[in-house]
């Protein structure tokens, strides 16, 4: 039976084959573009600075399980708040189907905090994907290995970082650690959230932390809602946690971020 992850895989791959643009194009576009900051070096520094997981805060409208999260936010506006709350690094949703996201939204944020590094969220499918990423202005793409066969996303990995790309690599279980780690991931990110039932699992970003080598940068994601949970991730050795939903829904998001941070 598919599932709302097929759904989305198979949109994404359809718009691929129909994209008629040559990769080469797209490749000529992204070394255009600016040298992608240090999105795993800036991410250590923060948490080094702090001692505690460094925040990519997310900027997102809606979700296929949820619906509308905050259809009107103003992604430079909400950027700002965000770095000024001390957020480390950005996410940011450039699907517009699923996410209503875009590139134009990841265009004004990347205006708005230059100095910030940002995760181009989207289901990564094909190279140009990939090429996009750092001509829209961002400095990591997310693969996830649930969506790509594992020589797809050895080479797409390979490919973003030739072009200066940090690869988040997202893991839902013990068999996509091991996906993850033989294809040379350097940051896992583990997704609490399952994209097939969208049920979430607080223990299993703590299950799966031990299964990750001490080399490997760890980014917990989704669920994440209170200091305490921070704190127990940070305890699980945790180096960031990527957080959406708690602040594009909160009435003040910098003031939750501020919160989340454990700052009074």
């Amino acid at each position: 039976m598919a599932t709302v992850l097929d759904e989305i895989i198979a949109a994404h791959r359809k718009a691929a084959e129909a994209d008629k643009r040559w990769l080469d194009a797209t490749m000529t576009a992204a070394f255009e573009a600016p040298d992608p900051r240090d999105f795993r070096g800036l991410l250590r520094v923060a948490a080094t600075r702090t001692g505690r997981p460094a925040v990519i805060a997310e900027i997102k409208r809606r979700s296929p399980s949820k619906g509308d999260l905050a259809p009107d936010l103003d992604p430079a506006a909400l950027a700002r708040a965000y770095q000024s709350a001390g957020a480390a690094a950005l996410s940011v949703l450039t699907d517009a189907q699923y996410f209503g996201g875009s590139p134009e939204d990841l265009a004004a944020a990347r205006q708005a905090v230059p100095d910030l590094p940002i995760l181009r969220k989207d289901f990564t499918v094909d190279g140009r994907d990939v090429a996009d990423a750092r001509a829209m202005g961002a400095d990591a793409v997310l693969l996830i290995v649930a969506a790509l066969n594992p020589g797809d996303l050895a080479r797409l990995r390979n490919l973003a970082d030739g072009l200066g790309l940090a690869a988040v690599v997202e893991v839902h279980d013990e068999d996509e650690v091991a996906v993850a780690l033989k294809a040379g991931a350097t940051i896992i990110g583990v997704n609490q959230r399952d994209l097939r039932t969208f049920t979430v699992d607080p223990s299993r970003a703590a299950r799966l932390a031990a299964l990750i080598p001490d080399g490997v940068m760890k980014i917990a994601e989704s669920g994440i809602r209170t200091p305490a949970q921070v704190d127990a991730l940070a305890d699980a050795g945790y180096d960031a946690i990527l957080v959406g939903e708690q602040l594009v829904t909160a009435a003040d998001p910098a003031l939750a971020l501020r919160t989340l941070r454990g700052e009074p």
